[in-house]
């Protein structure tokens, strides 16, 4: 199995080097080949000369020339990936990339087809309580649409075939990705297998950047996607 880990960078200059330490430093199973595909999207801080500075021959940087938003960075590294799976995996701090490989795990023992990293919030690692609240917000509206149960629609942690990755074909540009990704894997008749990990959110002044606005953009793109596929869903079609 060879695993593509996408990171979207953004102006993280605060976190990136510790991030990506880690990343590169993750000991994984005998059957993984890993690859790492980092695009920097339009970064105006020290981000590109820190990507500029790796030496692991495992890493591939792409540098947008301005800002695009994650979705945008996430399809063009899904373009450049050449692993029969990819993750997602940001630069931020709020995931532990130490998760990866137990993600990994239910693939390779044949028990999974796609794999979401689940997060739990508590006093210590939640933004705020209107955080949590719009994140089951979100949950809930896409299980009743979809008459599903997923319990983490917009986690980072999103393990999958790269090709049926690229047959979502995202058009989401910013945040609005993530409710698009799961949508439509629920509209084709996927259903995530679910592995709790560890999550610390980060403050606005620490960088936070998803805002209440990008939950209601959430709701409509599943919406949406709902009332455009949902109606003709079918089984799983074989992606691998």
């Amino acid at each position: 199995m060879k695993l593509s880990v996408l990171m979207p960078v953004y102006n993280e200059q605060a976190t990136l080097q510790k991030v990506l330490d880690r990343v590169l430093a993750i000991t994984w199973q005998p059957e993984v080949d890993v690859e790492f595909v980092i695009v920097n999207d339009g970064s105006k801080d020290n981000t590109k000369d820190i990507l500029d500075g790796i030496e692991d021959d495992r890493v591939t940087v792409f540098h947008q020339p301005v800002n695009r938003g994650k979705g945008a960075a996430i399809r063009k590294a899904a373009s450049l990936a050449g692993g029969d799976y990819l993750i997602i995996c940001d630069a931020d701090e709020e995931y532990k990339p130490s998760d990866i490989p137990g993600l990994v795990q239910p693939i390779l023992d044949g028990e999974a087809t796609i794999v979401y990293g689940t997060r739990t919030f508590g006093s210590h690692t939640s933004f705020s309580y209107w955080y949590v609240i719009g994140n089951r917000g979100v949950n809930l509206f896409t299980n009743i649409i979809f008459n599903s149960y997923v319990s983490d629609v917009e986690t980072c942690y999103k393990l999958m075939p790269t090709k049926l990755y690229r047959s979502l074909k995202i058009t989401s540009n910013g945040f609005g990705m993530e409710a698009e990704i799961t949508g439509k894997l629920l509209a084709r008749g996927y259903r995530p297998y679910e592995l709790p990990i560890s999550y610390k959110a980060r403050t606005r002044a620490e960088g936070k950047k998803i805002t209440a606005w990008d939950g209601v953009e959430a709701l409509w793109i599943l919406l949406k996607i709902r009332l455009r596929e949902g109606s003709r869903r079918q089984p799983p079609a074989e992606v691998l």
